[in-house]
């Protein structure tokens, strides 16, 4: 039995991988569960699934949680609080794997410390790689560590990869990554109206159930661009050999074409449950609880080239990914404070772009080769863009 840590338990990869456990209990035990301040529902998971250890970063809310377990027939697990206790649980001896789902910079720090424990690391936190590329695969490959890949398009780039690849050989064969997006809720929204979009809309994905802040990467594509620059640092490919493409039915996860003009494609029902199941069972294979594809409801499938015009966010992740350095750290950390901006009703969903390309363009390029500059220039970044936000006189 495989003991499992869950950074981010009461997100939507959170509550689909203690599904996926549940359905596989024989297989995997939970000993940790992780959450920011969603104590409810993080308490109905301690109840089902009982893990040793419970971390809830903000301290009041860790506080309310310890009263309510007090209470309650479950009070044998011990409940810790603050971001290093996030470390601390995703390094446990008798944890063999560490779901990292934490969304955002502040999963980082504790899905590195997993990689550098030499943990099989289910990396769903497209933002730690985005930041820490170099650094992270460096502590992936000096621990031993098992890296694999949760978001639905890596990890069907992973499923079509050659089986060379997946211990560790180069893919020379691959010629390029097809990435596929659905193109988000609007696709096909006139452009007059882009600035009038509400939260609400924002998050309200098409095919995806997915978190607040991450729907609106979907709808800007920044989710997009941030995938591009993972998989990029994860298959080893320059910018120029991941090929975005939107499939608005989401049937398609990702594509591989090979040298030879060989086209591989993973497919499925747009469910996280299928990534993670895989990723749990690798290098086997064990139900997911998904329902069949059915190929006939599917009908047909739609592909088109992304309008950088609709979507700048995608076109300032790729100048990112090209100049290097600290430049993704910077473009991810100006989007976090954006879409966080957006989300409260402060800035216009077409402002989010426009503050990160002026972030963008206050900061030189510097290699990132250090936690340390990595981390500083996250922190600049995010000051930078809340000045630029308050200049713009809302």
């Amino acid at each position: 039995m495989k003991g499992i840590c869950i950074l981010g338990a009461t997100g939507s990869i959170g509550v689909s991988t203690l599904d996926v456990a549940a359905r596989h209990a024989q297989l995997y035990k939970v000993v940790a569960l992780t959450a920011n301040n969603n104590i409810d529902l993080l308490y109905e998971q301690c109840l089902e699934h009982h893990p040793e250890y419970v971390v809830v970063v903000d301290e009041n809310s860790a506080q309310l949680f310890k009263e309510k377990l007090e209470s309650s027939s479950i009070s044998d697990i011990e409940v810790l609080s603050g971001a290093k206790s996030l470390e601390y649980v995703a390094t446990l001896d008798n944890v063999d794997s560490v779901m990292a789902a934490i969304v955002g910079a502040a999963g980082l720090l504790p899905s590195l410390a997993a990689a550098k424990a030499g943990k099989t690391v289910l990396l769903a936190n497209k933002e730690a790689l985005v930041m820490s590329g170099d650094i992270f695969m460096q502590a992936v490959a000096e621990s031993g560590a098992q890296l694999l890949p949760i978001d639905s398009e890596h990890n069907a780039i992973f499923q079509c990869m050659p089986a060379g690849y997946k211990s560790g050989m180069q893919a020379k064969q691959a010629r390029r990554i097809l990435l596929t997006a659905s193109g988000g809720p609007f696709r096909q929204m006139p452009l007059d109206q882009m600035p009038h979009v509400t939260p609400a809309q924002a998050v309200a994905h098409p095919n995806w159930d997915m978190g607040r802040k991450i729907s609106v990467d979907s709808a800007t594509m920044m989710n997009k661009g941030l995938e591009m620059i993972e998989a990029c640092i994860l298959f080893a490919m320059i910018p120029d050999q991941i090929q975005v493409v939107i499939h608005s039915q989401s049937v398609i996860h990702s594509m591989v074409d090979y040298v030879d003009g060989t086209v591989l494609a993973q497919m499925g029902n747009p469910d996280m449950r299928i990534p993670i199941a895989y990723s749990m069972a690798w290098p086997e294979r064990f139900d997911s609880g998904v329902e069949p594809l059915n190929i006939f409801d599917v009908r047909r499938m739609d592909f088109e080239e992304p309008n950088l015009e609709r979507f700048p966010c995608l076109r300032l992740a790729y100048e990112a990914i090209n100049k290097g350095g600290i430049m993704p750290t910077v473009l991810n950390a100006a989007n976090e404070i954006a879409v966080d901006s957006f989300l409260n009703e402060q800035i216009r969903f077409t402002d989010i772009p426009v503050i990160i390309e002026r972030c963008m363009e206050k900061f030189e390029v510097k290699p990132a080769n250090t936690l340390d500059i990595i981390l500083e220039a996250d922190q600049q970044a995010r000051l930078v863009s809340k000045q630029i936000i308050a200049e713009l006189n809302y």
